[in-house]
């Protein structure tokens, strides 16, 4: 961290294909040695696979937020509602593993104690981000589209490694609450 001026935050352009700045950030994580262009088709097969198992709960869900708008469309949904409706699938699977509380070092008088903080949002994204593509990693399906699509079918679903991850944080933090005192601000 810089001591003299606070780093800049850079402008994310979002992806081509959802128009959804969070999906660039996710597959800004996803990259690696500058493949983007790999990142994307990961990406993109994941949720292919995602709308794929979803089936017949991605309808209902469509339909239900069709009803909720009264629209006077009774046919085909589009394209561009199924993009939409498969970026909010994504941001609740993330959702579910976003981490409300962390513990953080701190040396006090000659010990080192785990004090329970809050997480500032863009963080908690980036956490939720990060632990996702690393539980994913983990998996044993045969190509990372598949690994990615059944993380985030787990983590929509709540469980996976990702959301233990995630309870693994809070119950630390639950544990530690004594030392919350020792919070410098």
């Amino acid at each position: 961290m810089s001591r003299r001026r606070e780093a800049q935050k850079r402008e994310i352009i979002p992806d081509p294909v959802y128009k959804s700045e969070l999906l660039a950030k996710f597959i800004n994580t996803i990259m690696s040695h500058g493949k983007k262009s790999i990142a994307e088709s990961i990406v993109y097969g994941a949720l292919e696979k995602l709308q794929e198992k979803l089936g017949t709960k991605l309808q209902s869900y469509l339909h239900k937020k069709k009803d909720n708008a009264n629209t006077e469309d009774d046919g085909e949904v589009s394209g561009e509602k199924k993009q939409q409706v498969l970026v909010d699938v994504f941001d609740r699977a993330l959702d579910n593993v976003r981490p409300s509380v962390e513990v953080r070092a701190r040396r006090v008088g000659g010990s080192t104690y785990q004090i329970p903080v809050e997480v500032r949002p863009s963080r908690r994204t980036t956490l939720a981000m990060r632990w996702i593509v690393e539980s994913a990693c983990d998996r044993s399906e045969k190509t990372m589209a598949l690994r990615l699509a059944a993380e985030l079918m787990d983590a929509l679903d709540g469980r996976g490694a990702a959301v233990k991850k995630r309870e693994t944080a809070h119950s630390m933090a639950k544990a530690n609450q004594a030392f919350a005192h020792f919070r410098w601000n």
